[in-house]
């Protein structure tokens, strides 16, 4: 039992020729590795019995802590006061959170201006970055009484769908437990690292990864040492914690009296005995709990069903067929599912592999992505961005600037202009998402350029550029190129994107296809008829004293029939009247031009004339 001390945020210094840690932070078990003379080596605890540590800690009422194995032990006697799976909370507020287990099980404030939940243990309220801080301790700890020396430096993996707020989340643990985080790599990269370690053919390769409180779905090339990331797609909100809920949920109907906390440790219990033609039976005085391998199989099969969809999403993200992949890996404890082998057997035609350890495999990954950082080893890693990046337009339409899938680090730009006469300054929101319309779409903040010259609507020329770095972490900055005006912010979430929504957001995207088309054309109609609008108004209080009566009165009706129009709901109809409106005013601009020429030739201007 050790006394609760959060570092305030300073790293420590490592000893000279310490290794780079590489540092699996899992939802359910966590553990660190390391590279030595070209062979990965996963750091045992003090009695070198596991490898795995718990990701759970608990409380005592007179603040200390344990963190681990003894803390999971606790779980089922004071379940108020343990926490488990506290990876799903990262990066994520308060109504994201609304609905799950935590909110139940604990007291959660939403405090302050950066959104952060914090759970309640006994009188103090504990951030998900802080007890996050508190598992990395341990790890650390645990490290340098292997090596017997300081470490601080390390690469922590996450679930390739962390959005941003929840990377920086992790980063920002590592720091407060006195962690240098080098860089965040994603779960089934890493995972693909490490079984690149040993083979030096060339191949495609399709990285499932089904933890115990996430699944992604990652196809990478792996070719002359350079580990190319193709597509990636999953849901942060699947894993064997929803086969665990799923059993205890199935008990339950029949014991509702025995204590939930402890049909979820009976439930992990049970999932790990269980092979075919097993029955589990656990009995007391008073219940008894048994599970056959059929009913077991029956709670598995929607999780695996929709596993087997992100599969298929993954290959057409990639343009491939499944006969291009040369072998599926298999990640995560998860994966020990005796019939998830089976069912993509049956499906793809390809019997995955598990030939390395699916427990140790991301944690090895990472330590190969630290040797790289350490100059070691030659692997080059190319990874690229699980979601869509833009900001949005006029009419509340999401303009994408750095799309889904796009390789990473990355640098894109894109030029815009303002929409009203002297804007001085220009708002620009940034949004996360595969929609046309930004309502769809995850906000991840806005700022403000300020300082534009004032000029006529579309003659500034105002620069926008994403810079997304190997973390997945984004920067925007604008500049008015004309004056050299800009800004420039590094983009962290107060609310940010929820885990279940992320996973659906590629799927809603292709759902609502054609409505999101029939939506945004309507919308850029309507924007076109308004600024039709407005540059008629312009031309006609400008010209009232060249125009005739007839000219002034038929513009005056077809300035009329197109406010009309803000209300029409077929897109086709306004672009017709815009059409007919421009063929009608042509000739008047015309005649007005030739005015304007035939007295700048005489050396008088056009307002000169009006006079």
């Amino acid at each position: 039992m050790i006394s609760i001390n959060i570092k305030d945020g300073s790293v420590e210094p490592q000893s000279p020729n310490a290794p780079i840690l590489g540092i699996d932070l899992g939802t359910t078990n966590s553990l660190v590795a390391y590279i030595k003379d070209g062979k990965p080596i996963v750091i045992q605890d003090a009695q070198n019995k596991t490898c795995l540590v718990p990701s759970a800690i608990h409380f005592e009422q007179n603040g200390e802590f344990f963190v681990g194995t003894e803390a999971k032990e606790k779980y089922i006697e004071s379940p108020e006061t343990t926490i488990l799976s506290v990876k799903r909370l990262l990066g994520r507020s308060f109504e994201e959170i609304s609905a799950q287990e935590y909110k139940n099980q604990f007291t959660i404030l939403d405090q302050g201006e950066d959104k952060m939940v914090k759970l309640k243990i006994y009188d103090r309220f504990y951030s998900p970055v802080e007890l996050s801080a508190l598992i990395l301790g341990e790890l650390k700890k645990m490290a340098e009484g292997h090596l017997g020396c300081m470490v601080s430096r390390v690469v922590i993996t996450v679930p390739a769908y962390f959005n941003d707020a929840q990377r920086q989340a992790t980063r920002d643990a590592g720091k407060l437990a006195g962690l240098d985080v080098l860089r965040v790599v994603n779960e089934p990269t890493a995972a693909a690292l490490a079984y690149g370690l040993n083979n030096e053919e060339d191949q495609t390769i399709m990285v499932y990864d089904l933890g115990g409180g996430t699944f992604d779905i990652s196809i990478l090339r792996i070719q002359e040492g350079t580990f190319e990331v193709l597509s990636t797609c999953g849901d942060t909100q699947l894993g064997g914690d929803d086969i665990d809920q799923a059993i205890a949920k199935f008990w339950n109907s029949t014991n509702p009296n025995i204590p939930p906390s402890q049909l979820v440790a009976t439930a992990q219990r049970a999932k790990k005995e269980m092979k075919p033609g097993h029955t589990f039976r656990l009995s007391d005085d008073d219940f008894e709990l048994e599970l056959t391998y059929e009913k077991y199989k029956e709670l598995c099969t929607p999780l695996i069903i929709k596993t087997l969809s992100f599969m298929t999403q993954a290959l057409r993200d990639a343009k491939l067929d499944i006969d291009a992949i040369h072998k599926i890996l298999l990640v995560g404890g998860s994966t020990r599912i005796p019939f998830i082998e089976e069912a993509i057997t049956e499906r793809f035609g390809i019997k995955p592999s598990n030939e390395l350890n699916p427990d140790e495999v991301v944690a090895i990954g990472a330590a190969v992505q630290a040797d790289i950082l350490a100059g070691a080893s030659e692997f080059l890693l190319m990874d690229i961005t699980p979601l869509s990046l833009g900001i949005e337009t006029v009419g509340g339409l999401m303009d994408v600037i750095l799309p889904r899938n796009s390789k990473i680090p990355a640098s894109v730009g894109r030029n815009y202009t303002t929409s009203k006469d002297g804007q001085t300054q220009l708002k620009i929101s940034v949004f996360q998402g595969e929609r046309d319309l930004i309502e769809d779409n995850r906000k991840l903040g806005e700022f403000i350029l300020k300082g534009i010259p004032p000029m006529p609507a579309g003659l500034p020329k105002i620069e926008i550029s994403f810079m997304v770095n190997a973390d997945c972490i984004l920067k925007v900055r604008a500049r008015e190129l004309r004056s050299g005006v800009s800004t420039e912010v590094l983009i962290k979430t107060a609310n940010s994107l929820s885990e279940e929504e992320m996973g659906k957001m590629l799927l809603e995207s292709i759902q609502y296809a054609k409505d999101d088309q029939a939506k945004k054309a309507l919308i850029e109609a309507r924007v076109e008829s308004a600024q039709l609008l407005l540059s008629t108004k312009k031309f006609y209080i400008e010209n009232l004293n060249i125009l005739s009566e007839a000219e002034l009165e038929q513009l005056a009706k077809l300035m009329s029939g197109l406010e009309n129009l803000s209300t029409e709901t077929n897109p086709q109809a306004i672009h017709l009247f815009m059409e007919s409106m421009n063929m009608t005013t042509r000739p008047m601009a015309e005649r007005i031009l030739d005015i304007n020429i035939s007295q700048a030739l005489k050396g008088t201007k056009l307002t000169d004339a009006n006079d």
